[in-house]
């Protein structure tokens, strides 16, 4: 459908170039949108200014959109902003979590589908994104790592995530993460078709049945394994770029900018479709 769409490398990533945002709120765009997702992990379109509405549009066309309990816009209420800036959004404080390697809704059972994002506002500092694929990354193992890790349980939690944003929490904030249940995932997350990833990232704590040192280390072992340069793409965001990534199996995180920073993004989400198994 779009004859400027050109890989971004090998591993990870398509580009699209010259596509308006109201061109992409069709259902044949979704459906290129659905099949590139599935090929490349992450599907950019540069500087496409996509308006909220369209958005939700593409966003409906591709998936059951998530409705954020807070930080919904009042005429949008799917979209959510993104920002450092209290004056932006009340989830401010959570964001400087997404610093570090993750995937979005790791502690519930069906972790969200995917993610669009757009650029409002930049930084001139900072403020880039990086992808990860664990579904490459986890193909480019040995086969005695990937007999290893079969039966492999892990412990994701949110307060995790959040201490390596805050290492010295107050009794409220850790009060706060502790509202949010844990959930023990293989490490291994095999899909219905048979495709599989490592399901790691910031929440990932400790390996069931490992001591906590060990089943640390291999938790950074396969981090630092995953995001190499091969399996990962960094994102310098343009005014009106908009990416779409699967968040199952595509690590992502902010390059750190200031709280001062005029970035801003737009954010819709897509409701999981598959427990992970």
């Amino acid at each position: 459908m779009f004859d400027t769409a050109t890989p971004i490398t090998p591993a990870i990533g398509i580009e699209v170039s010259g596509v308006s945002g109201a061109q992409l709120a069709s259902a044949e765009a979704a459906q290129w949108c659905r099949s590139a997702l599935d090929r490349h992990g992450v599907v950019l379109f540069r500087e496409c200014h996509i308006d909220d509405g369209d958005l939700v549009t593409l966003s409906r066309l591709l998936g059951e959109v998530v409705v954020p309990p807070m930080g919904g816009g009042e005429d949008h209420p799917e979209v959510s902003a993104i920002s450092l800036d209290p004056a932006e959004t009340v989830l401010a404080s959570y964001n400087t979590g997404t610093f570090h390697w993750h995937i979005d809704g790791a502690t519930d059972a069906i972790p969200q589908l995917g993610t669009l994002l757009t650029a409002i506002e930049v930084s001139t500092e900072g403020g880039d994104t990086e992808f990860a694929n664990t579904y490459a990354a986890y193909e480019a193992l040995p086969d005695e790592d990937k007999a290893q890790f079969a039966d492999l349980q892990v412990v994701h939690s949110f307060a995790t995530a959040q201490l390596l944003a805050y290492p010295d929490p107050t009794d409220k904030q850790r009060a706060s993460w502790e509202r949010v249940p844990t959930r023990v995932h293989p490490l291994v997350w095999t899909r219905s078709s048979g495709r599989k990833s490592l399901l790691i990232g910031a929440t990932a704590g400790e390996i069931v049945g490992m001591p906590p040192e060990e089943g640390r280390a291999l938790i950074k072992r396969l981090l630092d394994w995953s995001t190499q340069p091969r399996f990962a793409l960094r994102h310098h965001w343009h005014r009106g770029d908009l990416v779409l990534w699967d968040n199952t199996g595509m690590l992502h995180r902010a390059i750190p900018y200031t709280a001062t920073s005029r970035r801003l993004m737009h954010r819709t989400t897509l409701v999981g479709e598959e427990a992970v198994a």
